[in-house]
């Protein structure tokens, strides 16, 4: 991770502007039909991918080497894509081994099967076909054998693994290939497709150095605001879980009472949530650039190979690319299981911000290696598993309020407030519907008002 911690252990001084403010496939011959395609620009509508802020454009032109409106048509073709992706994902069942974009306007969805039989289907619904070996459920499981060794040994040396899609295998970063193969070994996966990738990089915490949208923990540190959130009738927003523990009293950018950490985990997830008093008020903004602010509109999961911009208050407003989900990196203070890495940029400073594929809101920084200059690679600890383990509702344009039903991955009726997971079988109004797309739910997404994140079945 990037940074340091103070002598309280947790504590880290971070600054990012944040978002509160004072005041299933069977075979194609086996299983008829393929799915029919979504109607052009559904999803694009639901996920606000058709009305991107000038902020988003501006940086994705930039960073991603854009010609003007190849941004605007980047971030429709990723919505649309993320749709298609989770129809061949419920459909292919147990040989889905995964999905990721290419292309400069990410015009080209990939989708991987284990069996050679499903390419009609996937080309039916617009993507490219690739025939692997394992499916992603065989990769994850490699994957929670590395998780539970490096809860017996020593990562140092092996700072980063995770599953890779698009080569369909197991990656261990190593900063020597003698480490990442006693690292494998202790797992007991030799022979299981886990291949090593050699660097000298050792992603760290991002520290404070500069001032931004602050708050101060105990007097001591200092870290940034993620996303707004609410919790019932409280107030709040997510942050990064080394930046304070449970009970610990927080203070604003002007040093006024703000709140108090409600929870917080760190190290095996890096989150937490810090309700305030009546003084502050929850917004949906992110900060952008010279001050332009972007409107959050939910929560579903990217793909790998999509689009994703971060703000901090060091090196502000800067785009790159998904690489991988489900990623497990080992900092100097303790393992984190399920980030994400991505080719954004940052330093220290930015730690703790927001990152946002269009306006869906996707994660907080939890580390990275690099900088802004020469290039770089973060890792950011996603939303939705902030707002499932805390009962949290993600604070968005189009509002919700309360507190969300109980998560019970046994419940069968849809309910708003719920984070799903794709794949995920729920009814309403007595249809049965099965989730294309990780997401929280909301009050306007219904499943029978929303095809892009729910398919009847």
């Amino acid at each position: 991770m990037l940074g340091r911690h103070t002598a309280a252990g947790r504590r880290t001084a971070l600054t990012v502007f944040g978002a509160l403010v004072l005041s299933g496939v069977t075979s194609a011959a086996a299983a008829g039909p393929p799915p029919a395609p979504v109607p052009a620009s559904t999803a694009a509508q639901t996920l606000g991918a058709d009305r991107p802020s000038a902020a988003v454009l501006r940086a994705l032109e930039r960073d991603l080497e854009l010609k003007p409106g190849q941004a605007a048509d980047r971030l429709v073709n990723e919505a649309e894509a993320g749709v298609r992706a989770g129809r061949l994902r419920n459909s292919l069942g147990e040989r889905f081994a995964g999905a990721w974009l290419r292309g400069t306007t990410a015009a080209d969805l990939t989708v991987a099967t284990t069996r050679a039989a499903d390419v009609s289907a996937i080309k039916a619904q617009g993507a490219k076909a690739a025939v692997v070996k394992r499916p992603l459920s065989e990769l994850r499981a490699v994957k929670e054998k590395l998780d539970s060794a490096a809860k017996r040994v020593k990562t140092r040396d092996t700072p980063v693994w995770y599953v890779d899609v698009p080569t369909n295998r197991v990656v261990v970063q190593a900063t020597k290939r003698s480490a990442a193969n006693a690292f494998i070994k202790a797992a007991g996966v030799q022979g299981k497709g886990v291949g090593v990738s050699v660097s000298a990089q050792r992603p760290r915490l991002l520290a404070d150095l500069v001032g931004g949208e602050a708050y101060y923990i105990e007097s001591t540190a200092r870290c940034s605001i993620g996303f707004s959130v609410t919790k019932g009738e409280q107030q709040g927003f997510a942050s990064a879980g080394h930046c304070g523990s449970e009970g610990d009293s927080t203070a604003g950018s002007n040093m006024a009472a703000q709140g108090t950490f409600e929870a917080s985990t760190f190290p095996g997830k890096d989150m937490s949530w810090v309700g305030v008093n009546s003084s502050w008020t929850a917004t949906a903004d992110v900060e952008g650039e010279e001050g332009e602010r972007t409107q959050v509109t939910g929560s579903v999961q990217a793909l790998v190979g999509a689009s994703i911009c971060r703000s901090g208050s060091t090196t502000g407003w800067h785009c790159g690319t998904i690489e991988q989900h489900d990623t497990s990196v080992s900092y100097s203070e303790g393992t984190v299981d399920g980030v994400t890495e991505t080719t954004v940029c940052a330093e220290p400073g930015d730690s703790g911000g927001p990152y946002l594929s269009g306006s869906q809101a996707q994660g907080v920084t939890s580390g990275g290696s690099g900088d802004c200059t020469d290039g770089g690679t973060t890792f950011y600890q996603p939303i939705n598993p902030i707002l499932s383990d805390f009962g949290l509702v993600l604070k968005t344009a189009a509002a919700q309020k309360g507190t969300p039903a109980p998560q019970d991955n046994g419940a069968v009726t849809w309910a708003a407030g719920r984070v799903y997971e794709a794949g995920a079988t729920v009814t309403h109004a007595g249809v049965r519907y099965q989730c294309l797309q990780t997401h929280q739910a909301q009050g306007r997404w219904s499943p029978l008002a929303t095809p892009a994140l729910w398919q009847k079945v």
